[in-house]
C-alpha cells in the first residue's frame, strides 16, 4: 500500500526575523564573503555593468526559504523524504517525482526522480510527469528483473520522452529550455540509477560512499569530443560560452545538427545508467541537483546524513537539515533532495542524542561567553563578531562533513537569547 504525507513547510516568525536582521551580513560570514556559486546555467559569467542592468538579475537580494517537504514509505522497509526550496534563485524550477510503488507486477518496484530546469521551468515539469510513463510503456520492465532489459528501457524511456517533448514544445511554443535528471529505479534485486547532466545520485553502504553518477559537464574529455564533433566549442566550460550541462532533456536548439542521432548532438537526452545489486548494507540513497553538489562533496554529505539519521526521526527533518547547510555554505541554486532510506539505515541512538544535546549547551555557553568578552573589552558584541570568533574556536563534536554552518540556527538562536536575556550586566540585555 502507497503512503505518503505532503506538506509545505512555513519559515516560522521567529526564524522570520532572525533572517531579515542578520542575513545580509551574515550570509558573507558562512559563505566565505560575498555571494558564490558562479554564473547560472546558460546564462554567460563576466558581462559587463552595463549589460548586467538591461538583463534581470538571476538572483533575489534575499532568499526565499519557505520549503516544500514531502515524506512515505514503499515496501520492505523503505522509507524516503523530500525536501525542496528555491532559495537565492528569482524562480523556482526543480521539480521530482516520487512513486515509492509502481503497481501491477512491479509493486516492488520504486521510482525516484529530481528534475533541475533550466532558462524555465515547463520543461522539467513536464519531464517529471511523463519520463516514469515513457520508461514503462517500453515493456522492458518485468518481475523477471533483467539488468540489460531494464539498462535499455530506461535509456529509450528518456529517448521517447525527449522525443515527445520536441513535438509538445513545438506545437505549444515553448522550444528554450531544458532540464537535467537524476533517478533511480529499485526493484527486489537490483538499485539502478539514471543520470542526465549535473544533478548526482549517491548510495551510502556501511557508511561509506559506495556509488556515485558522475556530472555531465562540457568540458569533460567524452562529452567535449562530441559536442566538438557536432559543430559546437565548449568556452568558459560551457557549450557555445552559454549552457553548463552538456546532456539534458529540451535543449533543443543544441539539438538541430542534421544527419546525427539524438546520442550525438551538442546536448544528448542519453542518461548514462548504472545498476548496483542491492546489500543488506545499503543504508540510504541521495538524489540531489546541483544546488547541493556545488557545495558538500559525496563523502561531506554521507557523513552528515549518516550522523543525522542516528538523532532525527523524521526524515523530512534531515534533508531539511541538508539544504540549510547548503545554503548556509553557499548555494545560490535552487535546492532539492530526495533521501531514501533502507532498513540498514542508522537508528535513532540514545548516545548520538546525548551527544548532539551536550553540543548545543556547549555552543550557547561559547556564544554567551564570547558576547560577554566583546562587551567587557568595549567592542560591538553584534552578531557578525560573534561568529568571527566563534568561527576561530576549537568545537568538538560538530556534525561531520556539516561543521560549524550546520549549527547556525542554533547559534543566532543563542545569540539572540543571551543578547535579550534580563541578566546581562550593567543593563545590557533588550527589553
Amino acid at each position: 500500500m502507497r503512503t505518503s504525507r505532503k506538506g509545505s513547510v512555513e519559515m516560522p516568525t521567529f526564524m522570520r526575523q532572525l533572517v531579515k536582521e542578520t542575513e545580509k551580513r551574515v550570509s558573507s560570514f558562512f559563505k566565505g564573503g560575498g555571494r558564490g556559486g558562479g554564473a547560472a546555467e546558460g546564462e554567460h559569467p563576466g558581462e559587463g555593468q552595463k549589460e548586467q542592468e538591461a538583463i534581470p538579475s538571476p538572483y533575489l537580494d534575499r532568499p526565499v526559504l519557505d520549503k516544500l517537504a514531502e515524506e512515505g514509505y514503499g515496501r520492505w522497509g523503505l522509507a524516503y523524504a523530500l525536501g525542496s526550496m528555491q532559495g537565492w534563485r528569482a524562480n523556482m524550477e526543480d521539480f521530482h517525482n516520487c512513486v515509492p510503488q509502481l503497481g501491477g507486477e512491479l509493486a516492488d518496484w520504486s521510482f525516484f526522480a529530481v528534475f533541475d530546469g533550466h532558462a524555465g521551468s515547463t520543461v522539467a515539469q513536464h519531464c517529471s510527469q511523463h519520463l516514469l510513463g515513457h520508461m514503462l510503456a517500453t515493456g522492458g520492465m518485468g518481475p523477471e528483473d533483467d539488468p540489460e532489459k531494464v539498462r535499455r528501457a530506461i535509456v529509450e524511456g528518456f529517448l521517447h520522452t525527449d522525443k515527445h517533448l520536441l513535438s509538445v514544445a513545438r506545437r505549444e511554443g515553448w522550444e528554450r529550455g531544458g532540464t537535467t535528471v537524476t533517478s533511480t529505479l529499485i526493484s527486489p534485486y537490483y538499485i539502478y540509477f539514471a543520470n542526465c547532466g549535473d544533478s548526482r545520485a549517491m548510495l551510502c553502504r556501511s557508511g561509506q560512499v559506495c556509488f556515485s553518477t558522475e556530472d555531465h559537464k562540457p568540458y569533460s574529455p567524452l562529452e567535449k569530443e562530441r559536442i566538438e564533433s557536432a559543430g559546437g566549442t565548449v568556452t568558459l566550460q560551457r557549450i557555445n560560452g552559454s549552457l553548463a550541462v552538456s546532456r539534458a532533456l529540451g535543449d533543443f536548439s543544441y539539438k538541430g545538427v542534421e544527419n546525427r542521432t539524438p546520442q550525438e548532438q551538442m546536448v544528448s537526452p542519453e542518461p548514462e545508467v548504472f545498476v548496483v545489486e542491492r546489500s543488506p548494507a545499503d543504508e540510504f540513497l541521495v538524489l540531489a541537483c546541483d544546488g547541493v553538489w556545488d557545495t558538500i562533496s559525496n563523502e561531506e554529505l554521507c557523513a552528515f546524513i549518516h550522523n543525522r539519521l542516528r538523532v532525527c526521526t523524521d526524515l523530512r527533518d534531515v534533508c531539511t537539515q541538508v539544504i540549510d547547510l547548503c545554503l548556509y555554505k553557499g548555494s545560490l541554486d535552487n535546492i532539492s533532495i530526495i533521501l531514501l532510506c533502507f532498513p540498514g539505515a542508522p537508528q535513532l541512538s540514545a548516545e548520538a542524542l546525548h551527544q548532539e544535546a551536550e553540543l548545543e549547551d556547549l555552543l550557547e555557553s561559547k556564544v554567551a561567553e564570547i558576547y560577554d568578552e566583546l562587551f567587557a573589552r568595549g567592542e560591538e558584541p553584534d552578531l557578525l563578531s560573534v561568529l568571527t570568533v566563534l568561527a576561530s574556536t576549537v568545537i568538538p563534536g560538530l556534525p561531520p562533513g556539516g561543521g560549524i554552518q550546520s549549527k547556525r540556527n542554533c547559534i543566532i538562536s543563542a545569540y539572540y537569547q543571551h543578547k535579550d536575556s534580563p541578566t546581562l550586566p550593567n543593563g545590557l540585555g533588550g527589553s
